[in-house]
């Protein structure tokens, strides 16, 4: 099972993704994880990358999709994988859909958590974490039993994104929507996109994903 996980900054991305690693054996699949994997592993694509990434310019499409293939070669991706981050343009939808035949693997689904932006942004613009344990925190929706210390391990140092606030989060939104919307609706032509309310509650969340995915 292979899919493609959707969402803006603040959706929960990373949150469904570890679940479902952690349910069902995926492997979730970043970008940027990737690339510092092969630089540091010395590979060829990641030698490509490296030079690119010290000369300070943008990693070409053929050097992300060599990455991603030298990752899908590797012998704990059986269970399948969740694409995140990946793909961004429909170049690359493209690209990813040729080398997945090659492969001989599919796409089984490509999975959108729709948000409401303004809810998103109060919802993100309000975190912070604990610099001790890394405890999530936020201004209206989860404060801390007793002010100041955080429940889980008693510390009273607390930190915050610099970029989580409602100006910053309103730009990175607006960059996605109108960078994803290609990829939309490439993959709604072919037939394989699913939507979930990406501002249920976080089970409810996964329970959906998982229906999308014919697990559920």
């Amino acid at each position: 099972m292979n899919i493609i996980l959707l969402g803006p900054p603040g959706a929960g991305k990373g949150t469904q993704a570890r679940m479902l690693v952690e349910r069902d054996g995926m492997v979730q699949l970043s970008t940027g994880d990737m690339l510092r994997a092969a630089v540091a592993a010395g590979t060829e694509v990641g030698q490509k990358a490296k030079a690119v990434m010290e000369a300070g310019e943008l990693v070409s499409d053929d050097i992300v999709i060599g990455v991603v293939s030298e990752r899908l070669d590797a012998p704990d991706v059986s269970q399948g994988v969740i694409f995140d981050g990946f793909p961004r343009t429909a170049a690359q939808a493209e690209a990813l859909d040729g080398l997945l035949a090659e492969k001989g693997l599919t796409l089984d689904a490509v999975v959108s958590m729709e948000v409401d932006d303004e809810l998103l942004v109060d919802r993100v613009s309000g975190r912070y974490t604990c610099a001790g344990c890394g405890e999530g925190y936020h201004d209206r929706h989860k404060k801390p039993t007793a002010e100041g210390v955080c429940d889980k391990c008693g510390g009273t140092e607390f930190k915050r994104r610099p970029d989580d606030n409602a100006e910053t989060v309103r730009a990175r939104l607006g960059a996605y929507h109108a960078e994803t919307a290609p990829l939309i609706a490439y993959y709604q032509q072919a037939g394989k996109l699913k939507s979930v309310d990406g501002m249920a509650e976080i089970d409810d969340v996964f329970a959906q994903i998982r229906k999308a995915m014919g697990l559920g």
